[in-house]
């Protein structure tokens, strides 16, 4: 999982000790699409996060590095895309404004209760402590996408600072009750944490 590996190397890529895998020839831009993600999604259950490279990545694919990067501008975009958590964050957001908090709270209870371990934010968590570099590369792509989703549902200024304070909520809950995993948070049911969640979420998107 990706809190296995994560304490590691986090250099962008690493020397690949493997030869490179043979290519496969594809014309069809989706197949090749859902080829990455599939090769993603293992590289990063395998390796974690930091451990994972796009070349490794474009090997287990059957493609070249630079079909990787065409698709996915960064390797915290194709994390992003290829694990669960941020990469259904529209579909949470999508509804009546006025219940989005009620939606983000049950989302992020569910999802983390699941299987934290394959959240993004547990690697953004683990990442900052051995990496300041790599946490705020894939905290800022993900801030850059929260913003986008977010930025026709909340009212008023400052959607953007009020995103952030969001984020910053959500992982500090993801630090007390799914790493570090003690104290009242930890000892809470799921559905006190989600009751919880919901009077700050509303505070900070609606006012």
């Amino acid at each position: 999982m990706y809190s296995e590996r994560v304490e590691g190397d986090l250099s962008p890529e690493r020397t690949e000790e493997h030869a490179e895998a043979p290519r496969v020839r594809r014309r069809n831009p989706q197949a090749s699409r859902a080829a990455i993600l599939a090769a993603a999604r293992a590289a990063f259950a395998e390796q974690g996060y930091a451990g994972a490279t796009i070349r490794d990545i474009a090997r287990r694919a059957g493609v070249t590095h630079g079909l990787v990067m065409m698709h996915f501008a960064s390797k915290e975009q194709l994390f992003l895309a290829a694990v669960p958590g941020h990469r259904d964050l529209a579909e949470v957001v999508a509804g009546e404004p006025e219940l989005l908090p009620e939606r983000v709270a049950a989302a992020f209870v569910e999802r983390m209760e699941s299987d934290s371990n394959d959240d993004p934010l547990i690697a953004l968590v683990r990442s900052a402590a051995s990496n300041v570099d790599a946490a705020t590369r894939l905290y800022t792509a993900m801030q850059a996408n929260s913003v986008e989703l977010y930025r026709d549902l909340l009212p008023g200024p400052d959607q953007v600072g009020r995103v952030e304070f969001v984020g910053a909520l959500m992982i500090g809950v993801t630090f007390s009750r799914y790493i570090v995993r003690s104290g009242r948070l930890a000892e809470m049911s799921a559905d006190e944490l989600r009751e919880h969640l919901i009077p700050l979420l509303r505070t900070i998107m609606l006012g």
